[in-house]
């Protein structure tokens, strides 16, 4: 039976079957939403009319395939994520809506007038749009507790964060309003809410996925990719989503490499370490506990210290700074009471970036790339906590990390900064304990490796280690789960 806990993989088998349509599919699913969602603000808009549409064509091909069975035309099928519901971060250009990027600002400028890049090869492949998540603004944050929008709640716990900035996608995967949903990861903005909704995500090689038609903040470190709560459909979802798009700037893939059919695929030859050094010594037992079980399960013995990390996170600070200062300084100077106080504070620190700050922070940015390369030399695979600790509570300004009190907002950052800071693939892997709040492990390789992290995060979800089951939200007063 289809329902909130079904898997895009499971739900694409079953429409193109026949077990059931897509519009009953989506209809649970917006029902879902319209029951569930007051509890976690996870949309900003919902697209009930057009994700009705998109389902209605797709029983129509499937109805038009099933007619000419007989014909010529044999052999043709539905594509891949027929039926499947999927939402987007609200930084996504969806055609009829404005792209609002969690903002207050951009609720002035006209709707889109067509698709995203990644919102169109989702419809190429058959998925239905639900509608438009809530985010930190500008996607400048980690936590998703908007100003303008109010917070996403996380389903595990409504009193606690989801994360951010992509927080209102990965809280509407956690609590099965969607089985795939995109976001978009600058310094960790994917990793950071999969690690504390517990759900699968992909941070891909920067470069890989087509950013045109997404709301920008920083052009030099910005990623796009998808949540899941299993592997095989973050697989899939990554799968529809590649594309040779020659007019993004970023772009820069080798052919395109499926990663779906390879999941089942071992991991016997794989050299796989841990992190060690600047990733042990700024996460908490709890993050340390859920790394050690992931080695254990993948024989990982080994520790790698990759050097000058803290000086990577500062650098990664100075660049997200300046280019996310310049992106806004006419909004700045002439509507600065609508920022969200701690984004225009930011913002307005990083628009007075002494130019030759943001030159040397890109100059050591080559240097530590080269030298984090160096290590995939006799390396497959990394692995580091991807958040410090479990989620904080709504409105929690400051956290203890390694016994020092520092800011949430941006401590929730520390250990996947610097590895976007080099583009480098990710999956988040999410490891759920009785009586405990979900934390994830990052599972990192050397550039263009999205089917070897995809792969090892199959055989984790295989062997038990890593699992994505729906939350159902609680009530915003309950603290049955420990954040440590």
């Amino acid at each position: 039976m289809i329902g909130a806990e079904s898997s895009a993989v499971e739900i694409a088998a079953a429409v193109a079957g026949g077990q059931v349509s897509a519009l009953e599919v989506v209809r649970a699913a917006l029902d879902r939403i319209d029951r569930v969602d007051g509890k976690l603000n996870c949309f900003t808009a919902i697209t009930r009319e057009r994700a009705l549409t998109e389902a209605a064509a797709v029983d129509a091909k499937r109805a038009l395939l099933l007619k000419n069975s007989g014909t010529a035309k044999t052999g043709e099928t539905l594509p891949p994520l027929a039926g499947v519901p999927y939402a987007v971060k609200n930084l996504f250009d969806v055609q009829g809506l404005t792209t609002l990027a969690g903002s207050k600002i951009n609720r002035g400028l006209p709707p889109a007038r067509q698709d995203a890049v990644l919102v169109a090869r989702m419809r190429a492949a058959g998925a239905v749009l639900l509608g438009a998540l809530n985010m930190d603004e500008y996607a400048y944050g980690f936590t998703t507790e908007n100003t303008h929008y109010g917070p996403a709640h996380n389903p595990h716990d409504p009193s606690r964060t989801a994360g951010g900035s992509s927080g209102g996608s990965a809280a509407a995967v956690a609590a099965g309003l969607a089985p795939i949903a995109l976001g978009s990861d600058t310094n960790g903005s994917i990793r950071v809410p999969s690690s504390l909704c517990g759900v699968f995500g992909l941070k891909p090689t920067y470069g890989r996925l087509s950013r045109r038609g997404s709301y920008p903040f920083v052009a030099s470190l910005d990623h796009l990719g998808p949540f899941a709560r299993s592997a095989s459909d973050l697989a899939a979802a990554y799968d529809a989503l590649q594309f040779a798009d020659a007019d993004d700037p970023a772009y820069s893939a080798p052919a395109i490499e499926p990663a779906l059919p390879g999941l089942r695929a071992g991991i016997a030859g794989l050299r796989i370490a841990v992190a060690a050094g600047y990733f042990e010594e700024n996460a908490e037992p709890v993050a340390l506990e859920a790394v050690a079980s992931v080695a254990r399960a993948l024989g990982a013995g080994r520790r790698i210290d990759i050097p000058e990390t803290a000086r990577a996170r500062a650098a990664a600070f100075v660049i997200t700074a300046s280019e996310g200062g310049n992106l806004h300084l006419p909004d700045l100077k002439a509507r600065a009471h609508d920022f969200d106080p701690l984004t225009r504070e930011r913002f307005l620190a990083g628009a007075l970036t002494p130019a030759a700050w943001y030159l040397q922070a890109q100059r050591f940015r080559s240097w530590y790339r080269a030298q984090v390369l160096e290590l995939f030399r006799d390396c497959d695979v990394l692995l580091a906590a991807a958040t410090p600790r479990h989620a904080t509570r709504i409105g929690q300004g400051t956290m203890t990390i390694a016994g020092e009190e520092v800011p949430t907002r941006p401590g929730m950052g520390l250990l996947t900064q610097p590895i976007s800071f080099i583009g480098l693939p990710v999956v988040v892997v999410p490891l759920h304990r009785a009586g405990r709040m979900p934390i994830g492990v990052q599972i990192i390789a050397a550039p263009w490796k999205e089917a070897l992290v995809l792969r090892v995060a199959a055989l984790l979800e295989k062997e038990g280690v890593a699992s994505a089951p729906v939350a159902s939200p609680l009530p915003s007063s309950s603290a049955s789960l420990r954040a440590h």
